[in-house]
């Protein structure tokens, strides 16, 4: 017997942005630190390691509020669009049958086809 799919739960809310501040700074202090311990000359690439590490850091942080509020524009349109979906031919009633097939088309199917052997009769 299976158990019933429970839908599955909200993303969890971060804040990239402090994420990526406090990589960035860890970037800093590793490059800070190999300038002031000197390095032998065959082992100064690591320095451009650090120095692409707080660049790319720098762009996360620039980028990723615009990111989010990108995604979040665009999530707020689905939802008008749907809002007037529904709302397009509801007064009268007459359109209920298409609201269902709408709610059916977004709702994620509980399971898929059945495999061959797996028929039951």
């Amino acid at each position: 017997m299976t158990r019933p799919h429970r839908p599955d739960p909200p993303p969890m809310q971060t804040n990239d942005v402090r994420i990526a501040a406090a990589g960035t700074a860890a970037w800093a202090v590793a490059l800070v630190v190999l300038l002031i311990a000197g390095l032998p000359s065959e082992d100064r690439w690591w320095l451009w390691v650090c120095v692409a590490g707080v660049v790319i850091g720098l762009f996360a942080v620039w980028y990723v509020p615009r990111l989010q509020a990108g995604r979040a524009r665009a999530e707020a349109a689905r939802a008008a669009e749907r809002e007037a979906a529904l709302h397009e031919g509801s007064p009268d009633g007459s359109d209920d049958a298409d609201d269902a097939d709408d709610a059916q088309a977004t709702e994620p199917a509980e399971s898929g086809p059945e495999p061959e052997g797996k028929r039951a009769d």
